[in-house]
């Protein structure tokens, strides 16, 4: 690993870690010289990302939590503290969804577990790490939305639901914590290569044409160039930007 880099000396927290766009993260995040915690369910999957970065030259350590847990959550938080003494940023990206039900047909238990996991799980990772933020004079919180969280996109309801309100809470708590020097931004993610997208072009394999073709690139994109719009927003070269959405969906949503 580079001794400097975009994120050099910065500790960063990372939700939702363990596969796809927040495992991408993780390995660049350290690449550009942050001292990664890495959050997710999976022990297994964190383990051997862990491992990784560790054998790659970077700094990693991982907590087994579950972001719909607000208890979880600190102790995330915590673990950040107590291994590398500060918490500098984080990236709120574990998600969830189901597709090819129809909304007068989803039950309550799937509603919930969408709602829970997307917009829940955001509310529960910001307090406690804005709680830490706000004692070591600021930071920069990266949430995960979606092009879904500005149009209906063809996911399930609860999931369009979900997604507006992280950049909800996005904007609610860049407002809040300006003057605390803490910010936070959306990203309006769209049509990405990872397990979650798998799950959803199997469920539902008509999808694949309109998440493909309504993108200017006409393709998915790779779960690293997200990570990559995230790393720059937790740095330092983006400190005048806050209480923003960040589209990162090849063009989709200017059309």
């Amino acid at each position: 690993m580079p001794s400097q880099g975009l994120l050099h000396g910065k500790t960063v927290l990372i939700t939702g870690a363990s596969s796809g766009i927040g495992a991408a993260a993780a390995e660049l995040f350290a690449q550009e010289g942050a001292r990664v915690v890495l959050a997710a369910r999976r022990a297994d999957r964190l383990r051997e990302l862990v491992a990784a970065i560790g054998a790659a030259g970077g700094q990693a350590t991982a907590v087994v939590a579950d972001v719909t847990r607000a208890g979880d959550m600190r102790a995330a938080v915590e673990t950040a503290l107590r291994t590398y003494g500060r918490l500098d940023a984080a990236f709120n990206n574990a998600g969830w969804t189901s597709t090819g039900t129809p909304m007068h047909l989803m039950d309550d238990a799937e509603y919930d577990r969408i709602m829970d996991v997307n917009a829940r799980g955001v509310w529960n990772a910001m307090r406690a790490q804005i709680a830490v933020m706000l004692e070591h004079g600021g930071g920069s919180i990266v949430n995960t939305s979606s092009v879904a969280g500005i149009r209906a996109t063809g996911a399930s309801a609860p999931y369009i639901a979900a997604k507006h309100a992280v950049i909800g809470l996005s904007r609610a708590a860049a407002d809040e914590y300006a003057e605390q020097r803490i910010r936070v931004n959306a990203l309006a993610v769209g049509s990405t290569r990872s397990e979650l997208m798998d799950q959803v072009l199997s469920d539902t394999p008509a999808l694949f044409k309109p998440f493909t073709e309504r993108a200017m690139q006409h393709r998915l994109a790779e779960p690293v160039e997200i990570a990559q719009t995230a790393a720059w927003l937790c740095s330092d070269r983006s400190s005048f930007i806050t209480g923003a959405v960040i589209a990162a969906d090849g063009g989709w949503t200017a059309r």
